[in-house]
């Protein structure tokens, strides 16, 4: 495959398109992240204390150029995911290699948004068999990680039908050297 950061893939299945994040997407996903109810399964671990929660296309379309210019310089992927069936971005997926921080050596990290609606086992497991498979080669490495709270019951349903593993391993914040904590793993 190419450099991710060369040329981003667009990947799909029969239900869901990702495709690299676009400004035109922000008026879709203001409905994601301002979505109160989906707020608590993003994941903003070393994210310099931003939420997520983006409730005006003022704070959507900041976002949107961030995760745009984060792309150029080379930091992570934001795909947009798009539901088939309504053709709309029903949330996002971020995605770059980490390098070794003493707990995880260097792993493909995920983070997975979707709207409330679509926070449903099927759905999720459904999104992952998208990036999943392409992604180790994507992003140099043999292990993936991927947040999911203890409260995420349908987000822990769909990781471990997917494979994925909860570990007890913090993931060290470069940013701020914190431990953070329910990460699950599945390795190729």
């Amino acid at each position: 495959m190419n450099n991710v950061y060369e040329t981003c893939p667009v990947l799909e299945n029969d239900k869901y398109l990702l495709r690299f994040v676009k400004k035109e997407d922000a008026e879709d996903l203001l409905e994601v992240y301002g979505d109160k109810n989906a707020l608590p399964f993003f994941n903003s671990d070393n994210c310099h204390g931003d939420n997520f929660f983006y409730n005006t296309k003022e704070l959507m379309d900041k976002a949107v150029d961030f995760w745009l210019y984060s792309y150029e310089q080379k930091y992570f992927v934001r795909w947009t995911i798009v539901d088939k069936a309504s053709n709309k971005a029903i949330g996002t997926i971020e995605m770059f290699h980490r390098e070794p921080d003493g707990s995880f050596g260097h792993v493909g990290l995920i983070r997975l948004d979707v709207g409330s609606k679509y926070e449903k086992a099927e759905e999720l497991k459904s999104i992952l068999s998208v990036i999943i498979p392409p992604a180790y080669e994507l992003f140099d490495c043999d292990e993936i990680i991927s947040k999911v709270p203890l409260y995420a019951v349908e987000r822990a349903k769909a990781f471990s039908e997917y494979g994925f593993e909860k570990t007890d391993r913090l993931l060290i914040g470069g940013n701020d050297n914190y431990g953070y904590n329910c990460y699950w793993t599945i390795k190729k």
